[in-house]
């Protein structure tokens, strides 16, 4: 399987150490962890009690203000992902080394398990592998879907082969979109490895700063946590940063996986346009073709980043619920979810900007 770097121990322990998941941040660790009977470690589950949804980018606010509204109460709940990452990867962790479907089922049991005990409205397992559905479906699970946009790298040489490969009038309009987003000369640089710095830390947690405040009201990840994974991940993360008059003002942070580039956020201290997709968008896909990565996941939603070449990809998330009622309701709503995305998958696929015959596919 290849490298997730939002599952290594890096990365979880440096959200949680930094201060950005924690129980005073409504991330409580309640990981689910599976030993046989000498002690060793056999599965995990990454797990969080929550007493809001935020950070989660699978909403369920509707469900919760229906419960409460009916006299219920939602909160606290269980939360089975990677906190502030809308990135697809495996959920139920099996270290043995044989079939790996007992350990993965018994898993799925025990959230079921762990909810009841804990008393708590549901439990909510996000961005899950197709793979691993059928698993908590026979478990008793609700499947929810959803649709995020990723580009998919065909063995393309350059950037222009991928251009090559989309309709004229998309192409001319992504050439000329490029050639503005840098105008104002503007440069980009790819940082990472030793590139690294505390100063350039500094830097871009405060375009994060800037940026996250008016989008979010309250940024997510703590400045110490950009020091953790610098030395921790130092050469699982790259930074696009946009350099105008001798001075950054803009950057994107993305971790590199083992077949992916995961584009997870930005900011900038200055406006420009259309910097956001060149710095986002078009750099990443740059990257992710001179580094032989076959696709990169640029985050939840933004149907924008169609014309961008990067195409509809249907994710996938499971949820159990305590109440009968609350679970009826809300399984009636999915149903008809489920096929609102796939049309809507379907019309954007049909509507991409390739050339006919040359739409990506994962």
């Amino acid at each position: 399987m290849p490298y997730n770097p939002f599952l290594s121990h890096a990365y979880l322990s440096a959200l949680e150490e930094s201060g950005s998941a924690t129980a005073e941040t409504g991330w409580l660790g309640q990981h689910l962890l599976m030993e046989d009977a000498d002690g060793f470690l056999r599965g995990a589950l990454v797990c969080y009690m929550k007493n809001h949804s935020q950070g989660e980018y699978v909403f369920d606010h509707g469900w919760a203000n229906a419960f409460e509204r009916a006299g219920g109460r939602y909160y606290p709940k269980l939360q089975c992902s990677i906190p502030f990452t809308p990135v697809t990867g495996p959920r139920l962790l099996s270290a043995v080394s044989g079939d790996p479907r007992p350990v993965r089922e018994a898993l799925a049991t025990g959230l079921k398990e762990l909810s009841r005990r804990h008393g708590v409205s549901s439990a909510h397992v996000t961005f899950v592998p197709a793979e691993e559905m059928p698993i908590f479906e026979r478990a008793g699970f609700l499947h929810r879907t959803d649709q995020q946009f990723h580009f998919i790298n065909e063995g393309y040489g350059s950037h222009d082969d991928f251009l090559a490969t989309l309709a004229s009038r998309k192409r001319k309009a992504l050439k000329r979109e490029r050639r503005a987003a840098v105008e104002n000369g503007i440069t980009i640089d790819w940082l990472t490895g030793s590139d690294l710095t505390e100063a350039i830390w500094d830097q871009f947690f405060a375009f994060y700063m800037d940026t996250g405040g008016r989008k979010w009201g309250r940024p997510y990840l703590t400045r110490t946590f950009y020091s953790l994974i610098g030395e921790r991940m130092t050469d699982d993360v790259l930074l696009v940063m946009a350099r105008r008059s001798g001075r950054y003002i803009a950057g994107a942070i993305n971790f590199i996986g083992g077949d992916a580039l995961y584009g997870r956020h930005w900011g900038c201290i200055e406006d420009h346009p259309f910097l956001h997709f060149e710095v986002c968008y078009h750099q990443a896909i740059d990257f992710a073709i001179a580094k032989g990565l076959r696709r990169v996941e640029a985050g939840a939603q933004g149907e924008h980043k169609l014309a961008r070449g990067y195409m509809p990809v249907t994710t996938h998330s499971a949820h159990f619920i305590t109440h009968a009622g609350l679970a009826r309701a809300v399984a009636d709503y999915l149903e008809q979810e489920r096929r609102d995305v796939e049309e809507t998958g379907e019309f954007l696929t049909e509507h991409g900007p390739f050339r006919k015959g040359e739409r990506q596919q994962d």
